[in-house]
């Protein structure tokens, strides 16, 4: 059902919420902000590369 790749990203996104939620509960709010943001870009590049490789296997 998942790929590997699909679990690198997940996993990446997890890691990067942790780290977010550790920075702000530990009054880096500003460094756990910055962090945050990059939940949504990681699951963007995992979106796009998935939608490639499916429109791949298609052709």
């Amino acid at each position: 059902m998942f790929k590997t790749s699909d679990i690198c990203i997940l996993l990446a996104v997890m890691v990067s919420f942790a780290i977010s939620a550790f920075l702000w509960f530990n009054g880096q709010k500003d460094e756990g902000l910055f962090t945050a943001t990059w939940v949504p870009s990681i699951l963007c590049f995992g979106l796009y590369f998935k939608v490639l490789s499916m429109k791949g296997q298609q052709s």
